[in-house]
């Protein structure tokens, strides 16, 4: 049986794409070993298909914790015993690359965003400079790599001229009643995922003082929680925004069908924000809602063909609430977007790109 380690720099137990992705690979007949890092914070770990490490560190942001951790990996990955090292985004691949160049294994790179462009990254040009210079060495030479949109896979393509597959971060098909009827009265909206800056969130309780009628449901926690709290409390906005907290993925599955729409924001303030394709978005499909999304390349794509996305052209709260008033009072554009998430919902299914990720794996000569 052949080992795969994937790593990251999560603490793995909301990280619903890497469960996809390992559950999968066990499935298929690996030896799945999940690594990532344990906080303060982390909750116990559930028993999945695969094998699960986290490390504890000492430090646990800045450039001490890129060091620490890419350190603890590198020795990690030195004495235990694997084939192919998946290494999930720029910060993680560096060790695997250097102990499976010395051990004669694979390097799988998995690019989930387009880390030299996020906004923590381009905001500090040395670190950037660093993080390319890493990218540019390290990319060219890895033996498969995959993403999460075509937009990345072309830039990557010429940016490193290294194939990558384009394996989208999708949901399993969720089997529940789409007929069943929600009330008419409040609209409720619903965010799933980390809060923090950049992702409209401060925009979105701003258009909640604007939106009669409409309920708003923060599923997540972040850098910026306790921001957005006061900010509701300031505004007295604490009966139409609530903070649900961090939900495990189960019980997301049925509280997200509950809403009407989905939310899913961010500034165009970074080329990773601008090309992204956020989980969310087919995790709204899966619930059977449609969603706000920003008018980028991607939710544009998908919009074309589609329609399951009412697309916002500007990001402040005027437009916000324009768009929550427009659908919440429409009920035919609204039944109309909400039938096309539905359709959108049986294309959209981790059960189609599965094919594709064992298919990335097994094309790797390790015998």
């Amino acid at each position: 049986m052949k080992r795969i380690i994937c790593t990251v720099t999560n603490d793995l137990s909301f990280d619903q794409r890497m469960i996809r992705i390992c559950t999968s690979l066990a499935n298929a007949g690996y030896d799945v070993l999940l690594v990532g890092r344990k906080l303060k914070t982390s909750i116990p770990l559930i028993n999945q298909a695969f094998r699960q490490k986290r490390f504890r560190l000492f430090f646990n942001k800045g450039k001490l914790f890129y060091l620490e951790y890419n350190l603890r990996l590198f020795f990690f990955l030195f004495f235990v015993k694997y084939d192919i090292v998946c290494s999930v985004d720029l910060d993680t691949l560096l060790p695997g690359y250097i102990v499976s160049k010395i051990k004669n294994k694979k390097t799988v790179y998995d690019a989930h965003e387009y880390f030299t462009e996020v906004p923590e990254v381009i905001e500090r040009p040395m670190v950037k400079k660093i993080w390319e210079a890493v990218a540019a060495y390290i990319v060219p030479k890895v033996d498969a790599a995959y993403t999460v949109c075509e937009s990345l896979a072309d830039i990557f393509y010429e940016k490193y001229k290294t194939r990558f597959a384009v394996i989208r971060n999708v949901p399993f098909r969720n089997k529940i009643d789409f007929k069943l009827k929600k009330n008419d009265a409040p609209f409720i909206l619903i965010y799933q995922g980390v809060l923090n800056e950049g992702r409209g969130l401060e925009e979105l309780i701003g258009a909640m003082e604007k939106s009669k009628g409409v309920i708003c449901w923060l599923a997540g926690e972040g850098d910026i929680s306790n921001k957005l709290r006061n900010m509701v409390a300031k505004k007295g906005l604490q009966k139409k925004v609530l903070f649900l907290g961090r939900i495990s993925p189960g019980k997301l599955k049925k509280i997200t069908p509950q809403a009407h729409l989905g939310i899913n924001l961010l500034k165009n303030k970074s080329l990773n924000y601008y090309y992204s394709l956020a989980n969310k978005t087919f995790d709204y499909m899966q619930a059977g809602i449609p969603s706000i999304c920003m008018d980028f390349p991607e939710y544009k794509k998908i919009n074309k063909r589609w329609g399951a996305f009412f697309l916002l052209k500007k990001l402040d709260a005027e437009t916000i609430a324009g768009a929550l008033v427009f659908l919440k009072n429409n009920k035919e554009k609204y039944g109309e977007m909400k039938s096309n998430s539905i359709k959108a919902a049986e294309h959209f299914v981790w059960e189609k790109e599965e094919g594709k990720l064992l298919e990335t794996f097994t094309k790797l000569d390790i015998y």
